[in-house]
Order: structure tokens, then C-alpha cells, then sequence
């Protein structure tokens, strides 16, 4: 399930967008990836492939961050708004335990 499938027929053009966002960061770390793939079969510089690694690092963690702050905007607000706080706040709370624990 996508987030546009999660919020109300009103916010599903904004959701749609902020998908876009997310499946444009997921794209550029897949092609960072690829290209740090390449880089260590050519032998490249370790430190060079490091700094690399780290940016794929940080467009990953960008597109998590992305879809985290859609989350909270349109499933959390939903749920909110429908008065089922202390389930939504514990499901926020794992969300992002379980994101930072991979860290």
C-alpha cells in the first residue's frame, strides 16, 4: 500500500506527489549504488568508494525521511483526526525505532 491508498480522497494529489519524491530519492541512491558497484570493480581509491558509499548512505536516509514526514502528514493526521491517539502514537514511535535501530 502506497500512502495515497492511506489518506482521504482530498489529500490523495499531495500524497501522490510526495510518493514522487520518495521514488526519485530511491532512484538517484540506486544509481549512486551502481555507481560505487562500478568503482570498486575497477579498482577505484577505497577511500574514494567510501566517500561514495556515504552519499548512497545519505540519499537513502533522505528518501526514509521523505516517506517518515508523509507518514506523519497524512496516515498519523488520519488516525489522529479519527481519535485513535495512544494506538497511533506507539505505531510512530516504532516507525522510528525501527529506522534508527538500523543505524
Amino acid at each position: 500500500m502506497t500512502i495515497v491508498d492511506a489518506v482521504p480522497r482530498r489529500d490523495r494529489a499531495a500524497a501522490a506527489h510526495d510518493d514522487a519524491g520518495v521514488v526519485l530519492r530511491l532512484h538517484k541512491a540506486t544509481g549512486q549504488l551502481v555507481g560505487v558497484t562500478g568503482m570498486v570493480e575497477d579498482g577505484r581509491y577505497c577511500i574514494d568508494v567510501l566517500d561514495e558509499l556515504s552519499a548512497v548512505t545519505a540519499a537513502v536516509d533522505a528518501a526514509a525521511l521523505l516517506l517518515l514526514s508523509n507518514h506523519i502528514h497524512a496516515c498519523v493526521r488520519e488516525s489522529l483526526e479519527s481519535g485513535d491517539i495512544d494506538t497511533t502514537v506507539d505505531e510512530m514511535v516504532t516507525a522510528v525505532t525501527r529506522y534508527v535501530r538500523t543505524r
